[in-house]
């Protein structure tokens, strides 16, 4: 029988400014952090998820468009944790030329994550996880990011930052000192790289909690911290395609998001329940992502079948069209125009057939500048988008 003990990941020291600054341990600390038999079960059904999915998106043919999807549904919801207001349909609609005029401001947080996450993921493939790494996934995420105040993209913060508060002395909390904070990220880059017994998912898990704590950087912590998550599994060989992000679970219960990271680096720490909402989390994303990526594979096989209708020039070209869908399944007439190299009037030829094998759908009711949706696709990836069709 494995013993649960409470194991304290730090403890707030006096600061020579008046406030007290939360100081990590070593870590992880010498005894271990002792997993309870219901941990390993949990991770075990997790785990098990997280393999179903990584066969099934082995299988998925076209695979570079369909991240495009869940990389962009990961960065709406990670940068809506921080308070971003743009949607997943403003960033999807980012690309298409009529839509311009009309994005939200906020789209800008969005896109700048999209940049980030696909410049990791393509890091990763020659260069370990780092924080030096993670140096150039914020320098990405930070430069020229309209809402961006003193980030100091790509480098480590040198003064005191805090959560909550006006100040450091009424903060909810406040990070370690950038000397401690140096100490407790060559600790947590040695874990990571460390060949230890720990579960992979509950190390992932570690991990996140760990670098919030620490939150090295002035600002952009938690969508860095989040995009770690991502990056550590497709590191640790759990999956192929990074097709798992929590930052949709982690909106959804944002609150206890909070809580419980606040649990785990209070002096009395609960790391037991942080890590039980995590791996909650991964199943939860995972069973979410499964059935994403089946639905995926019958609604490819539907409409490429559907393409035999067509003669067989206009297949070809229309089939190219739908493969570029699934990265971009919101349009307009010159990203049609553009993809094929047609006229505007073959460009529209070419959407009144997709219309007429209901392929796309008209998006909203405007006369200029019409947008048009691959909406049994979209709507795989935007819970609202898809709860508003089914009312129409």
């Amino acid at each position: 029988m494995i013993k649960v003990n409470k194991i304290a990941i730090g403890r707030y020291i006096q600061q020579k400014e008046g406030y007290k600054a939360f100081t990590p341990f070593e870590f992880p600390p010498a005894g271990g952090f002792p997993i309870t038999p219901e941990l390993y079960k949990k991770h075990e059904d997790a785990i098990r998820l997280v393999g179903k999915l990584d066969g099934i998106t082995r299988l998925l043919p076209d695979k570079n468009f369909f991240l495009l999807m869940f990389v962009k549904k990961d960065a709406a919801y990670s940068s809506q944790i921080e308070g971003t207001k743009a949607t997943l349909q403003d960033a999807v609609a980012e690309p298409v030329t009529e839509e311009k005029s009309r994005l939200h401001p906020d789209v800008d947080d969005i896109m700048h994550y999209v940049s980030a996450v696909n410049y990791g993921i393509e890091r990763v493939k020659t260069f370990p996880i780092s924080f030096r790494l993670m140096r150039e996934i914020h320098e990405r995420l930070m430069t020229g990011a309209r809402s961006t105040q003193h980030a100091y993209p790509g480098e480590f913060r040198r003064s005191q930052n805090w959560i909550g508060g006006k100040t450091p002395m009424d903060a909810s909390f406040v990070p370690p000192a950038p000397d401690d904070m140096e100490h407790a990220l060559g600790d947590l880059e040695r874990f990571i790289h460390a060949d230890d017994q720990y579960p992979s998912l509950v190390k992932a898990g570690l991990i996140h909690a760990q670098f919030e704590t620490i939150h090295p950087f002035a600002d952009g912590n938690g969508r860095t911290g989040r995009m770690l998550i991502a990056l550590y599994m497709h590191h640790a060989g759990l999956l192929e395609l990074p097709v798992l992000y929590l930052s949709s679970y982690f909106k959804k219960y944002q609150k206890l998001y909070y809580q419980k990271l606040a649990g785990y680096h209070d002096e009395d720490s609960n790391i037991d329940a942080w890590i039980k909402f995590f791996l909650d989390g991964v199943r939860e994303i995972a069973v979410a992502s499964i059935e994403t990526c089946t639905k995926i594979t019958a609604l490819r096989d539907r409409d490429f079948a559907a393409m035999e209708k067509l003669g067989k020039k206009s297949a070809a070209s229309t089939l190219e069209i739908i493969r570029k869908l699934f990265g971009q399944p919101i349009v307009g007439v010159a990203e049609i125009m553009e993809w094929t190299g047609f006229s505007k009037q073959g460009a529209y030829n070419v959407i009144g057939r997709l219309l007429d094998l209901h392929l796309l759908e008209p998006l909203g009711d405007m006369s200029y500048g019409q947008k048009y949706v691959y909406a049994d696709y979209y709507e795989l990836f935007d819970d609202a988008f898809r709860l508003k069709r089914q009312h129409k």
